[in-house]
């Protein structure tokens, strides 16, 4: 129960954080979505490979790029979103990345008609926040989530 606590004030204050953020300027978005399930991974299965730093910021990335790429190709349809997602989903197992909410990314981007700066702000500003609260609210908390030595794992 103390677990449960602890992730669920954890998501609450970073999401918290971002809205807040959010509010000031309406036209510069720092909240999506999908940052709302990516909370549920990075507070509630921290040790999972899908929480890692690298598939969370990563994760978002190419999925953003996807559905940015794909709208500015064939613009906004059925086959697009489609596509899109598909696209996703084959680049961050390519590149070892998955990260599960981020496949909605390109459905945003695509029904957003949305540009590469979507790419920037808010996906990969707002993943990167997400990243740094993670690691500092779980590491404070003594819970295990990502080290040095993860990382060398993944490398081998």
């Amino acid at each position: 129960m103390k677990n449960n606590f602890i992730s669920a004030f954890g998501a609450f204050l970073c999401i918290s954080v971002l809205a807040y953020l959010n509010s000031f300027d309406e036209s510069n978005l720092w909240l999506i979505p999908p940052f709302g399930a990516s909370m549920v991974l990075v507070m509630a299965v921290h040790e999972s490979p899908l929480a890692h730093p690298k598939n969370i910021l990563f994760g978002h990335i190419i999925s953003a790029f996807s559905g940015v790429f794909v709208f500015s190709v064939l613009g906004s349809s059925f086959i697009s979103l489609g596509l899109a997602v598909g696209l996703a989903i084959f680049l961050m197992m390519a590149t070892k990345t998955v990260h599960p909410p981020a496949g909605a990314n390109p459905i945003i981007a695509i029904l957003g008609a949305k540009g590469m700066g979507f790419i920037l702000m808010p996906v990969a500003v707002g993943a990167s926040f997400i990243v740094l609260f993670a690691i500092i609210y779980n590491k404070s908390l003594k819970r295990n989530y990502f080290t040095f030595k993860d990382l060398k794992k993944a490398a081998k």
